[in-house]
């Protein structure tokens, strides 16, 4: 995973070691336990809303048992790749990694495309074609490409492949929905805000 990492990494806008400017069209994304915290307003919202919450992806300590990714972002061509290596802890079929586990990084991966190229969204719609099993501890590439932009919806199309891109694993394509509530109302005061979060 360190040699692809490496690439990638190199052609970031910043060296994330020593955070020098340079030219180069990709971003690493940071890693992080709430995606909330990084919205417009979100630290706020958070300190309201279950603040002991976290990210399902970022749900267990111990290092290298579940979700262990890293994702890259290129505006230019509005992609993101990720490097993905699934943990022990993520079996379905004995050695393999579990559907729902794969779903689950495609969705992170879109929903990132989509909130960096739209603002704030939610999935409405992911559809999943498996095509082969992916193998725990592997590391895989997860490809996403911007389709297109229709009023308030992005569509992006993702598929999951080794690293040498010989071996797709699986194809999806996702829309998401860009959603303001919790972000349009940051102005309102605290008390007005708790009493609508309440009576949902």
């Amino acid at each position: 995973m360190r040699k692809f990492y490496d690439h990638y990494n190199a052609q970031c806008d910043t060296d994330t070691e020593t955070y020098e400017n340079k030219t180069g069209p990709w971003r690493k994304l940071p890693s992080y336990n709430r995606s909330i915290k990084h919205a417009t307003g979100g630290i706020y919202i958070s300190k309201l809303i279950q603040a002991k919450a976290r990210l399902f992806t970022r749900s267990v300590n111990e290092q290298g048992a579940t979700f262990e990714y890293v994702a890259f972002f290129n505006k230019e061509e509005k992609i993101c790749i990720c490097l993905f290596q699934p943990g022990h802890l993520l079996e379905g079929a004995p050695g393999h990694v579990h559907g729902g586990a794969i779903a689950t990084m495609i969705d992170t991966v879109t929903g990132t495309l989509a909130g960096y190229l739209s603002g704030p969204s939610v999935t409405a719609n992911l559809n999943i074609n498996y095509r082969s099993p992916v193998p725990l501890g592997s590391v895989v590439i997860i490809h996403c490409a911007l389709d297109r932009i229709e009023g308030r919806k992005t569509f992006i199309t993702c598929k999951v492949t080794s690293t040498d891109e010989s071996k797709v694993y699986t194809e999806a394509t996702a829309d998401a929905s860009i959603r303001y509530v919790l972000y349009y109302k940051i102005t309102v005061a605290h008390s007005h805000l708790i009493s609508a979060i309440q009576s949902k």
